[in-house]
């Protein structure tokens, strides 16, 4: 009796300790994703150079509507020295010209969002095998989006550890 006891005792301790090895791989742990594509070196960079390549372009419309607004004003200054149909031929022109910085706007403000995305995917396809390292390294099974969770325990967060992974392995994001 004694020792059937004592095996149903230590087979029982067995089950447990092997369930609870179990449970510790099935815990969830969590990444910042935003974090680590605005804090990593490679994304700070790819942020700065589009931040300037926006505000250039900006610079340059803003030079280029403010030479808009003075020919206008001399459109109208114009008005009752010069005939209607001249008068409505520099104002078509002008029009044209309005029309022209509008489209050069929304194509510089496209562009600078594809760049964006494109530095982003390129930044996600380095990432992925990194937090695929990680995960078999430490016998994870899950690993979330930290936006995706309402409340965790900040130990469970391995979003510091992927950064400088992260920045071991991708210094900088070509962009053209």
């Amino acid at each position: 009796m004694k020792l059937s006891k004592k095996i149903i005792f230590t087979s029982y301790l067995v089950i447990f300790s092997l369930f609870q090895i179990n449970l510790n791989a099935d815990i969830p742990y969590f990444i910042d994703f935003k974090y680590i594509l605005n804090e990593s070196d490679a994304g700070k960079k790819a942020q700065i150079f589009l931040k300037n390549k926006l505000s250039n372009g900006i610079k340059k419309l803003k030079s280029k509507e403010k030479s808009i607004q003075e020919e206008e004003k001399k459109i109208i200054q114009q008005k009752k020295l010069i005939d209607a149909d001249e008068y409505k031929k520099k104002v078509n022109v002008l029009r044209g010209k309005v029309s022209a910085l509008q489209k050069e706007r929304n194509d510089l403000l496209n562009g600078v969002a594809k760049q964006r995305a494109e530095a982003k995917l390129e930044l996600l396809k380095n990432l992925n095998p990194l937090i695929k390292e990680y995960m078999e390294k430490n016998k994870i099974r899950i690993v979330l989006d930290k936006k995706s969770l309402l409340l965790a325990d900040e130990n469970l967060d391995i979003t510091d550890k992927i950064l400088k992974s992260l920045n071991n392995k991708l210094k900088s994001i070509k962009l053209n």
